[in-house]
């Protein structure tokens, strides 16, 4: 039997469906990003601070502990500066475990469940590999972070780094605006990844247990669907840590676990889940 025949006897015997095949509706839950006004950033930070006032004592707590973070961080850099990034490094891997303390606080209170300082303490076990990998990811980004920062300094300063005090001058200098510029540019662009990837990533692991990279990618459509408002948001946090830092950081004892419980809120805030109906019957 010639080819074309043979060809045209198998599409014959091919069946023919009455409907044209639709693909399922997905399973399971679906995050669906809400529409923000730039009102919200300042809504979440009062709900923050009514958490914070009603357990008084778990916050203190998490906010001593950032503060010690910020002094560890201070001290080094006075005296051992090539050594500042290994220990941001160490504080990114142990600041999410600390937030995630305060998220469970505020999660409980949503739900009318008392909070526990001992539950806050415990909360990220049950979600250890998915913050693990997170957390893996963020410290990747803050170490290529930290290279780009070193080549901007071999750029602009080709005698060699400079000390401590040189690094401060450089920075505060504004006849170095060529460097500032470059500097704040290269800052940026990784700030606003880092800021992306984590923003509701966290939270959510905490309150749905979903696997880190789809965190990281709804945490990422959280950003891109209201820019200008979570632009506000990071603006927010960034302001109130700068301030918290003046003097010798202790107002993190309060910013700390303020910026923490707001966090959850911005999560509740701009992340609406939607039951998808599971399909049983396929055309």
């Amino acid at each position: 039997m010639p080819p074309a025949a043979t060809a045209a006897s198998s599409a014959d015997a091919l069946p023919v469906m009455d409907t044209p095949y639709v693909s399922p509706p997905p399973v399971g839950p679906q995050a669906l990003m809400r529409v923000l006004g730039l009102g919200d950033p300042f809504r979440w930070l009062v709900a923050g601070g009514r958490d914070l006032l009603a357990q008084p004592g778990i916050g203190v707590f998490y906010g001593a502990c950032f503060w010690l973070m910020a002094l560890t961080l201070g001290a080094v850099f006075r005296s051992k500066p090539e050594y500042t990034l290994s220990m941001a490094s160490g504080c990114l891997l142990l600041g999410p475990f600390l937030a995630m303390g305060l998220y469970e606080v505020s999660r409980r209170r949503e739900q009318g469940v008392r909070p526990e300082f001992s539950a806050s303490l415990t909360c990220w076990e049950p979600h250890i590999r998915s913050m693990s990998m997170l957390l893996l990811v963020l410290i990747v980004l803050e170490l290529i972070w930290g290279r780009a920062s070193l080549v901007v300094f071999a750029v602009f300063f080709n005698t060699g780094m400079p000390s401590t005090t040189g690094v401060i001058n450089a920075i505060f200098n504004a006849g170095n605006w060529e460097f500032l510029a470059v500097y704040t540019a290269v800052g940026g662009v990784f700030a606003l990844l880092v800021f992306s990837t984590a923003v509701v990533s966290i939270p959510m692991i905490l309150d749905r247990d979903t696997d880190a990279i789809s965190a990281a990618i709804t945490s990422i459509r959280v950003v891109f669907a209201n820019p200008g408002v979570m632009l506000l948001w990071g603006a927010l946090i960034t302001g109130l840590i700068v301030l918290a830092l003046l003097p010798w950081g202790l107002g993190l004892i309060v910013a700390g676990p303020l910026v923490g419980h707001a966090s959850w809120h911005a999560y509740r805030g701009t992340v609406r889940w939607h039951e998808a109906a599971e399909a049983t019957d396929f055309p």
